[in-house]
């Protein structure tokens, strides 16, 4: 993951603009072939687009706020509002969903042919295309970022290739074998399908916003840097969580109690180095304890030999 917070943020930012291009080109095409077809899935897939552009704004907005500095109001910098970000587009996701079930039960109901598919199944197609090329260039700038915010976005668009798949399924069924309830079918699965990515972006969001612990294999990598100090007696109270692009970690290390106040320092910087080169991105706070005066997590007698 690259390490250089201005080359990062200038891959979010352009990752976010790529996407709300990608949106509105799409749904202006999809807007114009629906009203010219009708069809029932073509109208499942612009309402997708439409949300997913005000979704990719929304992006575009939480990654310019999340990558604002500190300042006096917020010393922990903006970080959250990625999950903000990143709530909100599963919000609209499950809005979507919603409303393309509904659609697709009526037309379920009352099947329609659908005009003029070869239309349909061109703009499908240039769709296709469009967002694979974004979700490429999403996926490099994730590697290179561990953005939650374009990962978020990223989810959604790479459910829209499979979403267009069925567009045409639709399409080409209803429209040239005149199997008309097909329409009505894809557009039903298109609505499960963003329901449950729905439900994948805002559990993650929440996670972040509800500074869910890392996870218990991130942890033992902590306990046993900290501990490889050989002036490190123990640690306790070891508190993590991951806010955008910035990790916070906190815990108390034990050291000899008749070591001096330097020498207790020194072991305190010694780790935070140690744990920099792990966590480049991460904020420390590294309380001393004497040894004894605490229940530890973990302490020296505890590492694998």
């Amino acid at each position: 993951m690259m390490r250089d917070d201005k080359k990062r943020g200038r891959l979010m930012r352009l990752a976010a603009l790529a996407s709300v291009s990608v949106g509105a080109s799409l749904a202006a095409l999809k807007a114009v072939v629906w009203i010219k077809t009708g069809s029932v899935t073509m109208l499942a897939s612009l309402a997708d687009s439409s949300l997913d552009l005000l979704a990719s704004i929304i992006t575009f907005v939480g990654i310019r706020t999340a990558l604002e500095p500190p300042d006096h109001d917020h010393r922990f910098g903006h970080s959250k509002a990625e999950g903000l970000a990143a709530l909100a587009q599963g919000a609209i996701m499950i809005a979507s969903s919603a409303f393309l079930l509904q659609q697709s039960v009526l037309r379920l109901f009352d099947p329609q042919p659908v005009a003029m598919a070869w239309s349909g199944l061109a703009v499908s197609v240039l769709a296709i295309v469009l967002t694979l090329g974004l979700v490429l260039f999403q996926r490099s700038v994730i590697a290179k970022t561990g953005s939650l915010a374009v990962d978020a976005d990223s989810l959604h668009y790479t459910g829209d290739l499979l979403l267009n798949l069925a567009v045409m399924a639709g399409i080409a069924l209803s429209g040239y074998a005149g199997i008309l309830w097909a329409d009505g079918v894809f557009g039903a699965l298109i609505g499960v399908f963003i329901g449950y990515n729905a439900f994948l972006v805002a559990r993650r969001a929440v996670d972040m916003l509800m500074d869910k612990e890392m996870d218990d294999a991130t942890r033992e990598i902590i306990f046993n840097i900290v501990l490889g100090n050989a002036d490190v007696l123990g640690i306790h109270d070891l508190k993590t969580r991951k806010a955008g692009l910035r990790e916070f970690i906190q815990f108390h290390i034990e050291v000899n109690p008749m070591a001096s106040l330097r020498s207790a320092h020194l072991a305190a910087t010694e780790v935070e180095a140690a744990l920099s080169e792990h966590f480049p991105d991460a904020e420390f706070i590294i309380k001393i304890d004497p040894a004894g005066s605490g229940r530890p997590n973990k302490t020296v007698q505890e590492l694998p030999q």
